[in-house]
C-alpha cells in the first residue's frame, strides 16, 4: 500500500513538475541561442570596426614624397579621404576650373561646415597672402563656418599672419605630415600659425600632446 501510494504521488508530482522542467530547458536553449547570436554579432562588428580602422590608418600611410608625386586632383582626393577618416561628413571634392576658390567642402564632426583649398606645390614654393584672401572669399561664397588651407609647402609670414587673424586653419607641409600620419584635422588647430620646420612648432606640439 505504501509503495503504491508513493508511486501515485511520484506520478502526480511529475505530471505537475515536468512542464516547468521542459519550459526551463526551452528557455535555457533560447537563452543560449540568443547569447550565441549576440556574441556572433559582436565579433562581426568588432572585425568590421578593426577593418575600417585599418583602412583609415592606411589612408594616412602615404609618405610626403608620394604626396609630392600626386596630381592636383589626386591631392584633393587625399585631403577629402583624410577628412572622412577623421569623421567629417558630406565631404566632396569640388575643385576645378570654376571651383569658386574651394577644392573640398563638407562638415566637421561637430557639425560645422568647412571649405578647403588644396595646393600641391613644390616644397620650395611659398603660399602668398592673395591665396589666403581667395580662400576667405570662398568661405563667404559657400557660407562655411571654417576655412582650411592645405598645402605641400609653406606659407609666407604675411599669409600665415593673415590666416591666424581671420581664423583660417593653415595646414603647411609639417602639419600635413602630422595629419597624414594620424593626427586629427581639429587637433592641428592647436598649433595653427606655427611650425614650418622650426623648433618652436615641435616644442608646442610636444607640450600639447606629450609626443
Amino acid at each position: 500500500m505504501g509503495g503504491g501510494t508513493a508511486t501515485v504521488l511520484l506520478v502526480v508530482f511529475w505530471s505537475v513538475v515536468w512542464p516547468y522542467l521542459i519550459g526551463a530547458l526551452l528557455l535555457g536553449g533560447v537563452g543560449m541561442a540568443a547569447w550565441w547570436l549576440l556574441h556572433t554579432d559582436r565579433v562581426a562588428r568588432e572585425r568590421d570596426r578593426l577593418w575600417r580602422q585599418a583602412d583609415r590608418i592606411q589612408t594616412g600611410r602615404r609618405t610626403l614624397a608620394e604626396v609630392d608625386a600626386m596630381t592636383g586632383t589626386e591631392f584633393e582626393e587625399l585631403v577629402a579621404d583624410l577628412c572622412r577618416r577623421d569623421g567629417c561628413t558630406e565631404v566632396r571634392r569640388v575643385g576645378g576650373a570654376n571651383d569658386n576658390g574651394a577644392d573640398v567642402v563638407g562638415c566637421l564632426p561637430d557639425g560645422r561646415t568647412m571649405v578647403i583649398q588644396c595646393k600641391r606645390y613644390a616644397p620650395t614654393s611659398t603660399i602668398a597672402s592673395r591665396e589666403m584672401r581667395d580662400l576667405l572669399g570662398a568661405k563667404v561664397h559657400f557660407g562655411a563656418d571654417v576655412a582650411v588651407f592645405v598645402t605641400t609647402t609653406r606659407f609666407s609670414r604675411p599669409s600665415e599672419r593673415f590666416a591666424v587673424q581671420h581664423g583660417i586653419l593653415a595646414v603647411h607641409r609639417d602639419h600635413l605630415g602630422l595629419w597624414n600620419s594620424g593626427a586629427s584635422l581639429l587637433s592641428l588647430g592647436e598649433v595653427n600659425g606655427g611650425g614650418q620646420g622650426d623648433v618652436r612648432h615641435r616644442t608646442r606640439w610636444k607640450q600639447a600632446y606629450g609626443e
